[in-house]
């Protein structure tokens, strides 16, 4: 895989994929976090570009090993989880800035469809600013069938829906908990809905009707950072 954009080959270099090769401009080759890499140096950003595909790539790319998913019960088996669970998210941009987000607010892990859901590619990389480096990310075959794993190790699982009645700060995020959000378009699918044990909805006070999964994302992570910063003892 060819990540592009300097967050996302700084973070390859500091995680655990092995990095092959670095190819950047002359520029961001004198950058002092690549001091350590061998890096090949390329005379214009076009050359760049027809390495990683992109011309979004910032001066720099890296060839890194192919991304390693996570084992999703091993998540569930780490203490007091906090976990995400993405119901057809397709959106490349969308799956990235989740994962940045969640491995901001020091989330167990991300767990995405193995079908009809954005995967983990050098775009995601990019819109994660390389949080999948760092942030366990696991693919399940049934969304539904993991959500009630999770219930039967003791997690609540609680559904982002725009018509929910009940608010995040009403609900309790501070023990094991899956939050569970729906595709762009269509929210969460009736049996994920089924699977879960709390539907809960941010307040809209303005015209628009919705928030983008990734904002909403963010607020409830947040939420649950919220609640759980007095146990942490901080």
């Amino acid at each position: 895989m060819i990540v592009y954009g300097r967050n996302a080959v700084r973070e390859a270099l500091r995680g655990p994929r092995a990095v092959a090769r670095v190819w950047a401009l002359a520029r961001a080759a004198r950058e002092p976090w690549l001091e350590a890499a061998t890096v090949t140096v390329c005379g214009t950003a076009a050359e760049l570009a027809s390495l990683c595909g992109s011309e979004d790539h910032q001066g720099v790319c890296a060839d890194v090993a192919e991304f390693s998913y996570a084992d999703a019960p091993a998540l569930l088996d780490r203490p007091d989880p906090l976990i995400v669970a993405l119901d057809q998210v397709q959106d490349p941009q969308n799956l990235g800035a989740i994962a940045r987000t969640a491995e901001c607010a020091g989330a167990t892990g991300l767990v995405i469809g193995e079908r009809r859901s954005a995967e983990v590619t050098a775009a995601v990389c990019k819109a994660s600013a390389g949080a999948v480096e760092h942030l366990p990310v696991a693919r399940v075959r049934n969304l539904s069938d993991f959500l009630g794993e999770a219930k039967a190790q003791g997690c609540w699982c609680h559904g982002a829906a725009a018509d929910a009645p009940t608010a995040p700060h009403a609900v309790d995020l501070t023990g094991s908990a899956v939050l569970v959000l729906g595709s762009e378009g269509k929210g969460l699918r009736p049996r994920v809905v089924a699977s879960c044990d709390t539907l809960i909805a941010l307040p809209l006070l303005g015209r628009i009707e919705s928030l983008n999964v990734g904002a909403a994302a963010a607020a409830l992570l947040y939420e649950a950072v919220r609640q759980r910063a007095p146990a942490a003892g901080t």
